[in-house]
């Protein structure tokens, strides 16, 4: 539920825009829809299953780290993490990153975001997911939710359909990704002044000051300052008061 709202009623507002599929609505996945990060639920089923050597477990957790304190480029997370799992097969992957979902992510999708999400449906909007995560962890999440569109990451594969150890590029993150929404609107005839964009990071300024109704959700301290320069309204949701912290035992699931 919404602890402290500096919007009126999201619901209600989008009950009251015009029903046009030229209305984008894009959502941000990780702290966004889903309270935390997607991908500890995979990394922590590889620590479990001990498919994962310790200085992976390190490794991720010192990525995530680094990367909430702004010390490392997004691209290196992802290429780091893809390297992990170098000669794996996608379909398969497709299938944990389901099962994963059920068992460890859906409990974690916030009930207010799902709601909005419905909400944009409902009035004919077009939905989609814009989000940096990879498709193993988005689309079961999008799937969920009912949204067709999902822009997001993929695992560069080779002839097998096994990971390369490389991501496709452009790498969907900051610019890049308002970029991917720009394409898309344009291709699906969406105008994005009329749009709104749900997202909680520093780097989706590029594309908040692109959309007609930016919503910051939780949004980390430079998204803040800029939501209140520019006098966007917030959702501030429970459940990610201590989103930053990063433990071997909340990764492995058992906090």
């Amino acid at each position: 539920m919404i602890a402290h709202s500096e919007t009126p009623d999201p619901i209600a507002e989008i009950e009251a825009s015009p029903a046009d599929p030229r209305i984008g609505a894009f959502f941000d996945l990780d702290g966004t829809l889903v309270d935390g990060f997607t991908a500890t639920a995979h990394a922590a089923d590889r620590i479990r299953r001990g498919q994962a050597r310790l200085g992976e477990v390190f490794g991720v957790m010192e990525a995530a780290l680094r990367y909430r304190l702004g010390r490392m480029q997004f691209e290196r997370l992802l290429n780091r993490a893809a390297g992990y799992l170098r000669g794996e097969s996608l379909a398969e992957l497709d299938e944990l990153g389901q099962r994963l979902f059920v068992e460890r992510v859906a409990s974690r999708v916030f009930p207010v975001m799902h709601d909005i999400v419905q909400a944009h449906l409902r009035r004919g909007h077009t939905v989609a997911l814009s989000s940096s995560a990879m498709t193993i962890h988005a689309e079961p999440v999008a799937r969920y939710a009912g949204i067709e569109h999902v822009l997001c990451n993929h695992f560069e594969v080779d002839d097998d359909g096994r990971l390369t150890g490389r991501i496709e590029r452009p790498i969907i993150w900051g610019r890049n990704k308002s970029a991917a929404v720009a394409r898309f609107c344009e291709a699906n005839d969406v105008e994005l002044e009329r749009s709104y964009f749900y997202a909680d990071g520093d780097e989706d300024i590029a594309l908040m000051v692109q959309v007609g109704n930016p919503r910051p959700v939780n949004p980390r301290p430079r998204l803040a300052r800029k939501a209140a320069e520019e006098g966007w309204p917030v959702l501030r949701l429970e459940g990610s008061t201590d989103r930053r912290r990063v433990s071997l035992r909340r990764l492995i699931g058992y906090d």
